[in-house]
């Protein structure tokens, strides 16, 4: 077996993923972490990214980097573009300069959500928004760049960090007697250190020199939940008496469309890389995360 280098760069170090891998950098003293924030790698800068990654020779590379800002990128063409879909592309040249693999995390959202039973690597892709858009050009970037690749479609990324869903209701759970929360939007929500720890044991067989097939893979959490579930369960671990009241979508009209169904099937993930576990538990174990 070939074995390869143990150098990982982090780029998008500073958003909630990113911080996530940070953390689990410690237990996985046989890689050595790499992590680039926005101040310190302008991933919108072509050369500068190449001239980086030369620089450092990864032999792997995970783009947690995005603009994940859904409703501002209706409006903001050029920056969603820019970070979402030419960085992927960017990010690949960069990578085939040093021979590295790419990990890159995409989205639920280059689907229309018109299916009513999971979505497979195979469907076909129709976002319904721009942001959506951005991220399924980012995917044809490096698919068209680079044979060595991994890019992960998540949905409802969460964690302990940065500015998500959990931490928002959270925060409102505690400030309000009710809450408000669509009920008619489904997938499954995804704990993002889950999503960095399997990605690691990933790295580590490869780097160990065991074939893993490239290409896309889904990967979130087992179960499906509406926003309005979700709620409620974050409500309950928290200990709160925070009603929640179910409302349509038709209630919070929004610039950008979402899939009212985008629950991935992830039997690739588990029958190549690993098994999944269920929302709920993911959940459980995020709240553990937070007070530890």
């Amino acid at each position: 077996m070939n074995k390869r280098g143990n150098i990982v760069l982090v780029t998008g170090a500073g958003g909630q993923l990113g911080q996530d891998f940070r953390v689990l950098a410690s237990e996985q003293p046989e890689l050595e972490f790499r992590f680039a924030a926005r101040e310190e790698l302008d991933i919108a800068d072509e050369s500068q990214i190449i001239n980086f990654v030369k620089a450092l020779k990864p032999a792997f590379i995970v783009n947690c980097a995005a603009y994940t800002n859904v409703e501002k990128a209706e409006e903001d063409h050029a920056n969603n573009f820019a970070v979402n879909a030419t960085a992927a592309g960017s990010l690949a040249k960069a990578a085939k300069t040093v021979n590295a693999i790419l990990i890159h995390i995409s989205t639920d959202y280059v689907f229309d959500g018109k299916k009513n039973t999971p979505y497979s690597e195979d469907d076909q892709v129709n976002p319904l928004n721009e942001y959506g858009r951005a991220k399924e050009a980012g995917e044809q970037f490096i698919q068209n760049e680079i044979e060595e690749h991994f890019i992960f479609r998540t949905s409802w990324l969460y964690s302990t960090f940065g500015h998500n869903f959990f931490k928002t209701m959270m925060r409102l759970s505690n400030e309000r007697d009710k809450l408000t929360v669509v009920n008619d939007q489904f997938a499954s929500p995804t704990y993002a250190r889950k999503l960095a720890k399997d990605i690691n044991r990933m790295i580590i067989r490869l780097k160990n020199g065991e074939k893993i097939p490239f290409g896309i893979y889904h990967y979130t959490h087992s179960g499906t939940a509406s926003w309005f579930d979700f709620t409620c369960a974050i409500v309950e671990g928290a200990g709160r008496t925070t009603v929640v009241e179910p409302v349509t979508s038709e209630m919070f009209p929004q610039k950008a469309l979402r899939p009212s169904y985008s629950k991935l099937d992830t039997s690739k993930f588990e029958k190549n890389i690993g098994p999944t576990i269920h929302w709920k538990e993911a959940l459980q174990q995020c709240f553990k995360d937070l007070q530890s």
